[in-house]
């Protein structure tokens, strides 16, 4: 017997995601597009310790680890669209491979 793992729709993770991210930066955070390049639209807001808070809170939020060495963290995680995008992929991965709990 074989189990069906549901994976969050882009629009639940992007929803999610910008949650999480509003909870790290603040009220800076609102209205930044999704397509915005964080750290041009933030500038000091989002520097590279914020990127890593950020990372940790979506690996958190969604039960993901992203690999520092393999994933391009420096594209993925420069706009929330990429954020999500990202998320979405290794979740349907986790979910493929049947690892998700």
């Amino acid at each position: 017997m074989t189990t069906t793992t549901t994976v969050a729709s882009p629009e639940e993770i992007h929803d999610r995601t910008r949650s999480v991210l509003a909870t790290r930066i603040g009220d800076a955070f609102t209205d930044v597009p999704s397509d915005a390049d964080l750290q041009q639209a933030l500038g000091e807001r989002y520097d590279s310790l914020t990127a890593m808070e950020c990372i940790s809170a979506v690996e958190s939020e969604f039960g993901i680890e992203v690999d520092f060495v393999a994933d391009d963290v420096r594209f993925w995680f420069s706009s929330v669209e990429r954020m999500v995008r990202f998320t979405h992929e290794r979740l349907e991965d986790t979910a493929a491979l049947g690892l998700g709990s």
